[in-house]
């Protein structure tokens, strides 16, 4: 299941990745940066090479969604409901 947070980048360029996903992460690891657009993609260099393209496409599904999101196109449910439509993703 994918998680989703957001964060704000400093004067100096820097992005915190808030701490519940660096989960599986250690201090020091390296991360490749695509910039596709206005999209970023941030990856682990060890699992650099798998599935570039589904990462590519999650992104772009993101800021649809966002999009619709910050028209007012979006519906109101509970938690429940809600994890049963993303299973359906």
């Amino acid at each position: 299941m994918s998680n989703i947070s957001v964060t704000r980048m400093s004067s100096k360029g820097q992005i915190v990745i808030p701490s519940d996903m660096r989960k599986g992460f250690k201090k020091g690891e390296d991360f490749i940066v695509i910039r596709s657009g206005n999209k970023f993609i941030l990856r682990s260099v060890k699992g650099f090479g798998e599935n570039i393209a589904e990462d590519i496409r999650f992104a772009e599904r993101t800021e649809e969604v966002l999009k619709r999101y910050e028209k007012g196109k979006f519906k109101k449910m509970s938690k429940k409901e809600f994890l049963e439509e993303l299973g359906t993703w």
